[in-house]
């Protein structure tokens, strides 16, 4: 199946990169985390269809490293100095 010429497969390649690079102009870890772990398991996805191994090995770790400062470690939000309020 194509569209544009582009296969499928590379569609999701492309959406993988969208999603990764998107999530390094964010500024709240949590959306960071969010967005890159979704770019990732379309990795994992474009992986499999292109039977790369280090591509799928690559995102799932990284996917695990997001959920797990995520879900497992989640530490309080720390206030900085300028945002207390007197």
């Amino acid at each position: 199946m194509e569209f544009l010429g582009i296969s499928l497969t590379e569609w999701i390649g492309y959406l993988s990169s969208f999603f990764v690079a998107i999530s390094f102009f964010m500024k709240n870890i949590i959306k960071l985390r969010i967005v890159n772990s979704l770019g990732c398991i379309f990795f994992i996805i474009y992986g499999v269809l292109i039977d790369s191994w280090p591509v799928i090995i690559t995102n799932a770790v990284i996917v695990g490293v997001n959920f797990y400062y995520l879900f497992i470690n989640r530490k309080p939000h720390r206030v900085k100095a300028d945002e207390v309020q007197p």
